[in-house]
């Protein structure tokens, strides 16, 4: 069974110098969630923001905060994180924690737990842990850097997502990040990812809102195309 389509923009790409107004733009602009990528330098080569910047961001907005932790050693910051504010934390397949602990210890703060899985990871890395999360996230550039070119290739492992969630009855819904935008979200979508992370393709826009609100309209387009009946043949005479 699909979720419902959600939009969330990557403050990663925000403008830092007037953060407090990004936010504010992208929340009263009809944001469902607010992404936030951290990175510590040694699992991707960038660093981006603390725990307390995190809470920070919290403050100012009602958003639900989906922290995505691009760390070898996630375990040591899910406190923080989860003290911080995030509502769903999200951390990769590839690193160097016990997988299950690390989940076990998100869902035991009440929050929600997510593995995400870089490109040349196979999708079949997360499928003994697809039961115990509540999102897997399919990374369609490789993490690090905003502003990629987005990853087709990419989308037989989010058909492979929902087809597992479907044979499994699991819960999880799907998240496609990197390189999404208005024309990009038409083969995420179609393929079966549910939540949208868009970063320069928001933050680059005059107006956040009406960057978000071309995103869902296009999300919806996908989604009514994929569900339109096909034309059949008909037989000749």
């Amino acid at each position: 069974m699909r979720h419902p389509t959600l939009i969330a923009p990557s403050v990663i790409a925000a403008d830092f110098g007037y953060l407090r107004a990004d936010l504010a733009r992208v929340e009263q602009g009809g944001a469902d969630l607010l992404h936030v990528d951290i990175m510590d330098g040694h699992f991707v080569p960038n660093i981006t923001f603390g725990p307390d910047i995190v809470k920070t961001m919290k403050s100012l907005i009602k958003l639900p905060l989906d922290v995505h932790l691009m760390l070898s050693r996630p375990r040591k910051f899910i406190t923080a994180f989860v003290e911080a504010g995030a509502a769903n934390i999200t951390f990769h397949i590839e690193c160097e924690d016990y997988i299950r602990t690390a989940i076990d210890e998100i869902v035991y703060y009440s929050c929600k737990a997510g593995l995400a899985v870089k490109p040349r990871t196979p999708l079949s890395a997360v499928k003994d842990h697809l039961g115990a999360i509540d999102r897997l996230l399919i990374m369609t550039v490789e993490p690090g850097f905003g502003g990629q070119k987005f990853m087709d290739d990419m989308m037989a492992k989010v058909e492979q997502a929902a087809a597992w969630r479907e044979e499994g009855g699991f819960k999880y819904d799907i998240e496609v990040d990197g390189g999404l935008n208005r024309y990009t979200i038409w083969p995420a979508v179609r393929a079966g990812a549910e939540v949208i992370v868009a970063g320069t393709s928001v933050f680059s826009q005059v107006d956040l809102g009406d960057a978000i609100q071309d995103l869902r309209d296009n999300a919806r387009d996908a989604l009514a195309y994929l569900n339109a009946p096909q034309p059949t043949e008909q037989e000749p005479r």
